[in-house]
């Protein structure tokens, strides 16, 4: 008798993630929609996720079905009430202590734009509360991981490590390592860390403390959030003064891409987008990018080559070397629109550059979440002129929704697009414009090739569709973070994923064929000393995420 094979369901593995923001709740950028969307593609995997977050106003709000799970009387200097509860079917656990917590502003900084002054400990406390939750403070639930996120989050790996009591491991993920979350050194004993932490096998970084450093020193496991990025950062270039350390831990880092909730960027049920179309379909499109120049104030001219960019807006978007060519691009039949928020030198410029050409430049100077999905859907190109990107959701959105990404060839951008050359375009598989190093001229370079390649139709259809045919869910990458959360917890056992059958694209077989075959990537070790050079000149010392 022929038995029909059953699918085996893994065994249900808890993992606590510890973030300072989350989509829809609190969201600077793409941090907060990789905490949002990723414990939800990781379910199919049996893991499931808790994600403990700082008592915001809006995440208070926002939190149904709450429940009171543990008081603290003192944490640090604060009393701390952790509650439970449910956001958009998503399961979390809040740190609450108002006087650190509920504010006006961002979660870094006041409507001003000034990083709170005390931002140390705020996060100092949501890590430590992490780590009693990891080491069993709840009787009702306890995690077999721990995911921390970026330097807010990575406290967490230090209190378990000075504690010295059994606790589950630590996987880290580095979203951007310009922002190391730098705190003077006469802090240590307010953080709850013991002198000894104080050292260069410690939190010491050129004479101060590093929350990011206590991360990436203690936990078991780095995550960066591309392949091309594990490798970017453990150089001297891109390691932000910390990629001797990064090379000493070369065996623990890995690099997965970042997806996207499908449901959240559909471009068919988007109520952001006017005239709604099928993904790939780039004539039911062609609609929206009349009404957005309409919007924009814009002249309605369908041949008009429409440039879009969303972004904050800093020298590390390469924001300003956009605005120095402006321009020269409007020598030609080219319009632009930008949406975003930042540095206010920057933001003057543009400003400036709008008033001197109305018709070919519109800005929209402020973060918008529906803006943000309504340019993807209406631009011809999206422009993504980074200095460095650890992965980058943009181009994910732009080759979603059809519009053709023109990026810098850096980290996540250069794992995600194959670029127009000739070879690519003869083959059928490029969907995008890429261009190295980041600097004027290269990008101008850039658009002008896209501009040429606008002209031709049939070659411009096909790149929009070839995005579109991209693979931006998280399906594959929400494995790879499951079979490294089961390999953590000691689950040894093979769990077969729905992508492990599948071939390569031909476009990832041309590009990158080691990767094509294996998502996760475990960083080359680059050539050179394991001492760092020093911070580079894009490091953030400072709090923002």
């Amino acid at each position: 008798m022929t038995q029909t094979p059953v699918a085996m369901t893994p065994a249900t593995l808890n993992v606590l993630s510890v973030a300072s923001e989350m989509y829809p709740l609190i969201k600077t950028g793409g941090l907060g929609d990789v905490v949002g969307s990723l414990p939800g593609a990781l379910l199919s995997y049996g893991i499931r996720t808790h994600t403990l977050l700082p008592g915001y106003p809006s995440v208070m709000k926002g939190l149904t079905e709450r429940r009171i799970v543990k008081r603290f009387e003192n944490v640090l200097g604060h009393a701390v009430t952790v509650w439970e509860g449910l956001a958009r079917g998503r399961s979390l656990f809040v740190t609450d202590v108002p006087a650190l917590y509920d504010r006006p502003g961002n979660p870094y900084g006041s409507p001003t734009g000034q990083d709170w002054p005390d931002n140390g400990i705020r996060y100092a406390v949501l890590a430590r509360v992490g780590a009693f939750i990891a080491q069993g403070c709840l009787e009702h639930w306890r995690p077999a991981v721990v995911q921390t996120h970026d330097w807010q989050g990575a406290l967490v790996a230090a209190y378990l490590h000075y504690d010295g009591v059994e606790a589950p491991p630590v996987s880290h993920v580095i979203h951007n390592l310009a922002f190391q979350g730098i705190f003077p050194r006469e802090k240590l004993e307010t953080y709850g860390l013991p002198p000894r932490a104080f050292a260069l096998e410690g939190l010491e970084y050129h004479g101060q403390i590093s929350f990011l450093k206590a991360g990436l020193l203690f936990a078991k496991s780095l995550t960066a959030v591309s392949p091309t990025y594990a490798e970017e950062i453990q150089t001297p270039e891109y390691g932000m003064g910390l990629d001797g350390l990064l090379r000493t831990r070369s065996a623990a880092l890995s690099g997965i891409l970042n997806g996207l909730d499908l449901k959240e960027w559909d471009p068919l049920t988007d109520p952001a987008v006017t005239f709604p179309y099928a993904v790939g379909d780039i004539v039911g499109r062609r609609a929206n990018k009349r009404v957005f120049q309409a919007e924009f104030g814009l002249p309605q001219k369908a041949d008009a080559f429409l440039l879009g960019l969303v972004s904050r807006l800093t020298t590390q978007k390469g924001v300003d070397i956009l605005a120095e060519i402006v321009p020269r691009l409007f020598e030609w039949n080219v319009q632009l629109a930008i949406v975003g928020i930042g540095d206010q030198e920057i933001m003057r410029s543009l400003a400036e550059l709008q008033s001197r050409y109305p018709h070919q430049l519109a800005c929209h100077l402020n973060y918008s979440e529906i803006l943000g999905h309504k340019l993807h859907s209406a631009v011809d190109a999206s422009l993504i002129p980074s200095r460095f990107e650890p992965c980058g959701l943009t181009q994910l959105h732009a080759l979603r929704y059809g519009s053709v990404p023109i990026a810098a060839r850096v980290g996540g951008l250069s794992d995600t697009i194959v670029d127009a050359n000739s070879a690519a375009i003869a083959e059928g598989v490029a969907n995008g414009i890429l261009f190295a190093p980041t600097n004027r001229e290269t990008l101008m370079g850039a658009v002008r090739r896209a501009y040429v390649l606008f002209q031709q139709k049939s070659v411009w259809a096909r790149l929009q569709r070839n995005g579109a045919l991209h693979d931006v869910s998280w399906e594959g990458k929400a494995a790879d973070y499951a079979k490294l959360f089961r390999e953590l917890a000691g689950c040894s056992e093979s769990h077969k994923t729905s992508h492990d059958d599948i071939a390569p694209r031909r476009g990832d077989v041309l590009k990158r064929p080691a990767r094509a075959v294996q998502r996760i990537q475990p960083a080359r070790m680059p050539p050179g000393g394991l001492r760092s050079t020093g911070p580079e000149s894009q490091k953030r010392t400072g709090t923002r995420a």
